[in-house]
């Protein structure tokens, strides 16, 4: 059998108007906020820069490559001195994006593993494992060789890379024609610098492209010739490709090699003795079953926020240059956890018949069935602004209910998980995306320990805030302990 479906028909029978369903929603919305309002509570030490990758922008070996949907190594660090784990032991980060819950983990001599889907990540986490513990004095003399001579500048072959069609023209012409003479010079170095100047290469593509990244899709600037909004765009300067590599290039060898990573930490209290970091490439759907019960400490991560965010899209520039082509970019796209439009419902039971607990856990969950029912009623009435939200926000919590369910299988006893989230909105209703996961994850087991609130609040989309207002919702880290 395949791989999606539909999971389930939701009853969109009586309450019949917008207001019925609204009022139920909120009822129940209320009543579950009452139930964990004793641990849900402002954190005055969140902030967005944490919980985002703003604090990682200034950081050595973070600021590399702007993932910005990760969140930043200080909220590893923080956490787990929190939780006092200085010996070494075990964490995972089943949504590993650019690697900040390994590399912080490794840096204290935590032992961390790691899943990832998206090539972009795996490739980050693998070029900088290997410039931090691979590279010798010579390796990063060739590096210092690339930035000081250019070698591409004078190189004759040319190397073509993917082009997909949300990427075609992304570049100016003479850009385009030096990123295939780059991509053929460093096929003539060992092994392990082609991985690290590829990585080089992967860190600039936007600043050297027409295209900025912008939560659901590529922006493109007028200058690009594709023009795909009414009101033009223009991105500011777009870097000239040597300088942009030459910058990059500066910025890791100063980062790996003259700074010196132990002194980014204070060790008087963490071992110094580097934590192993394994990554696995794959869907956590499929990854996680695989791995032993009771063996991890701690599980630090952020998952996709149903937001409608894709990372394909986001981050096609990077695909295409990883040779990602237009089928297998459609595979990975539905592959990935439901958080967009596209994505269809995976047949959950076909992956794992155990999953038949957290899916009933999540047919039982009063609040998130009830703004299924609404969310199904407007597709009905043809009143929502998209199709695919009641699709996507109901496989976005059947597939989390059963990825926390495996969670749970794989934390020791005393095991917590640190989850950072948003709460989202569609069609004027709130969805409270703390209270159900965490109601679902008390439910699979898990004492639901603390809410932490950031306290400054996001705003909801443009769009909602014109036809429903401004509601400012919550984003929450997630406290968990089995």
């Amino acid at each position: 059998m395949g791989f999606f479906q539909e999971i389930l028909d939701v009853d969109v029978s009586s309450p019949s108007t917008d207001s019925e369903y609204i009022n139920n929603i909120t009822r129940i919305d209320s009543k579950l906020h009452n139930k964990y309002s004793p641990i849900m509570r402002i954190d005055n030490n969140l902030n967005r820069q944490l919980v985002s990758f703003q604090a990682n922008k200034k950081r050595p070996f973070y600021r590399w490559f702007k993932y910005k949907e990760g969140f930043s190594a200080d909220l590893v660090i923080n956490y787990i001195g929190r939780y006092g784990l200085e010996k070494p032991r075990n964490v995972l980060d089943p949504f590993a994006g650019s690697g900040a819950t390994l590399f912080a983990s490794s840096d204290l001599g935590i032992n961390s593993v790691g899943i990832e889907l998206l090539p972009i990540g795996l490739e980050i986490i693998k070029a900088r494992n290997l410039l931090i513990n691979e590279f010798s004095e010579n390796d990063f003399e060739r590096l210092v060789f690339w930035k000081n001579k250019k070698p591409w500048l004078y190189h004759k072959e040319l190397t073509g890379f993917n082009v997909l069609k949300i990427t075609d023209g992304a570049y100016p012409e003479e850009t385009r024609i030096l990123i295939q003479k780059y991509l053929s010079c460093l096929e003539k170095e060992e092994k392990k610098i082609q991985n690290v100047l590829r990585l080089v290469l992967l860190c600039v593509l936007e600043d050297i492209s027409f295209t900025r990244k912008d939560g659901q899709y590529l922006r493109w600037d007028q200058r690009s010739g594709r023009c795909l909004r009414a009101r033009p765009f223009n991105k500011g300067k777009i870097l000239q490709f040597d300088t942009a590599i030459i910058s990059k290039l500066e910025e890791i060898i100063a980062d790996t090699k003259e700074n010196g990573l132990y002194e980014l930490f204070d060790f008087q209290k963490f071992s110094v003795k580097k934590g192993d970091i394994q990554v696995i490439g794959g869907s956590c759907l499929i990854e996680l079953p695989k791995m032993k019960e009771n063996h991890f400490d701690l599980v630090i991560t952020s998952p996709p926020y149903c937001n409608r965010y894709d990372y394909t899209r986001t981050y096609a520039l990077e695909l295409a240059m990883l040779e990602i082509d237009q089928k297998s970019l459609i595979e990975l796209r539905q592959t990935m956890l439901s958080c967009t439009v596209e994505n269809k419902e995976k047949k959950l039971l076909d992956l794992n018949k155990n999953w038949i607990v957290p899916i009933q856990i999540a047919q039982e969950t009063e609040l998130l069935q009830e703004i299924l029912k609404y969310l199904y009623h407007k597709k009905a009435e043809k009143t929502i602004n998209n199709n695919g939200i009641p699709r996507m926000v109901k496989g976005y919590f059947y597939e989390m209910a059963c990825v926390v369910f495996e969670l749970y299988r794989v934390l020791k006893k005393g095991g917590r998980i640190i989850m950072v989230n948003d709460n989202v909105r569609y069609a004027g209703v709130g969805i409270s995306v703390d209270l159900i996961l965490s109601n679902i994850a008390e439910k699979i087991g898990f004492s639901i320990e603390e809410i932490s609130i950031l306290p400054v609040k996001k705003g909801n989309s443009s769009q909602q805030m014109g036809e429903h207002g401004r509601e400012p919702l919550r984003k929450c880290v997630y406290i968990w302990r089995k």
